[in-house]
């Protein structure tokens, strides 16, 4: 069974993610990506693509991850495991199945990061914490479609990070305000996508921006 929480989670709370867009053009895309994480805190790009040419996801995942890395970023790819090899990325997430989870946790952990997704309920994530996963995502990379995190991730995330260790990671909306909520629920990590990517100003001042919002909320509602 997963662990209980022995004492309350530690801040900061709601650090910042990032999921690739759609449609990018790995070179094009590698020095905005760059701008973006030198303008504040960001514990993890997530590499994903609608393309399923597995050429042109090892392209992606080959220029990308060591720009992330570089800027003290955990690179994660999806599913792949032959593409989490051959990018030499620092995790993998499994939103495939338990059995998948089970076998990629088998042959990369310890010395790597293995996450789970399309956890739709709480038995899923019961269930994927019985894998001693590093974390657990709530809700979909294309699932920002509104100003807000999608209702029932976040009430499930909410939920797991008040009670369990593992940490939970909430898809958030395409807006930079919808980290606010993961702020105030204690959930420890939230993935933003369109909000970034698709900024007025650009992705590097969106970052900024997100990183103000939060050190600001985090004041807020500190005890």
């Amino acid at each position: 069974m997963a662990k209980k929480k022995k004492a309350p989670p530690p801040e900061p709370f709601a650090r910042l993610c990032l999921v690739t867009p759609a449609g990018l053009d790995p070179e094009a895309f590698a020095p905005v990506l760059d701008a973006a994480l030198k303008a504040g805190d960001v514990a993890t790009l997530f590499i994903v693509s609608e393309t399923s040419n597995s050429g042109e996801l090892q392209r992606i995942a080959e220029a990308l991850v060591p720009v992330a890395q570089a800027n003290g970023v955990a690179a994660i790819v999806a599913n792949d495991t032959r593409l989490f090899g051959r990018a030499r990325a620092d995790g993998l997430h499994v939103d495939t199945g338990l059995a998948e989870l089970k076998d990629a946790i088998e042959a990369l952990r310890p010395d790597h990061i293995v996450g789970a997704g399309g956890v739709a309920t709480r038995h899923d994530a019961m269930l994927a914490a019985e894998t001693d996963c590093d974390y657990i995502f709530f809700g979909r990379f294309d699932g920002d479609t509104g100003p807000q995190s999608f209702d029932k991730s976040f009430d499930l995330a909410a939920w797991w990070s008040a009670m369990f260790e593992i940490p939970a990671i909430v898809m958030g909306g395409n807006t930079l305000a919808s980290v606010e909520p993961a702020v105030d629920a204690h959930i420890e990590f939230v993935a933003l996508r369109s909000a970034i990517w698709n900024h007025a100003d650009g992705p590097a001042a969106a970052v900024a921006e997100v990183n103000r919002i939060l050190a600001a909320r985090q004041a807020e509602t500190a005890p």
